[in-house]
């Protein structure tokens, strides 16, 4: 049985990425491992005091991942896909990559937020840095566009 390793951090295009992984996850057969990668806020020496804080904001974002997570476990379950979840806290890229390793993945499917090139350069793409870096196929899915008025003719 293959391996399909799911990175998701529940922005909106995440139920379209899970999607796609269950989709093929029945086609070949395989199992999924949903993950999430908690970032912790970067700490500057000058906010020292106010570690308590970020400890239990992570804490708070590790809680409603844990949901999450269930709820996607739950619904792919109902697709009779087999999964399992993950979840992680530290630097995305590098951990995404890691576990595709851990876990013998043969794919990765991830989402794009489509952001513009400037942001990516200016603020980094943590698809781009799994792209360059992961040893099995990424499988892109696109972030959902705004669907864009029909010009049509006006009713009379």
């Amino acid at each position: 049985m293959k391996t399909i390793l799911v990175p998701v951090d529940f922005s909106p295009v995440t139920d379209a990425i899970v999607q796609e992984a269950s989709a093929l996850a029945r086609t070949l057969p395989a199992r999924v491992v949903l993950l999430t990668v908690i970032q912790p806020p970067l700490v500057v020496s000058e906010y020292g005091p106010l570690m308590g804080d970020i400890v239990e904001i992570t804490a708070a974002g590790e809680k409603h991942a844990a949901k999450q997570l269930t709820r996607l476990e739950e619904k792919l379950s109902g697709q009779s896909v087999k999964t399992e979840s993950v979840q992680l806290t530290g630097a995305p890229i590098r951990l995404i990559v890691d576990q595709a390793k851990k876990s013998g993945a043969d794919y990765i499917v991830m989402g794009s937020h489509g952001h513009t090139a400037l942001y990516d350069l200016l603020v980094g793409s943590t698809t781009h840095g799994v792209l360059m870096r992961a040893a099995c196929p990424v499988v892109i899915v696109p972030a959902p566009t705004m669907a864009k008025p029909r010009k049509g003719k006006k009713g009379r």
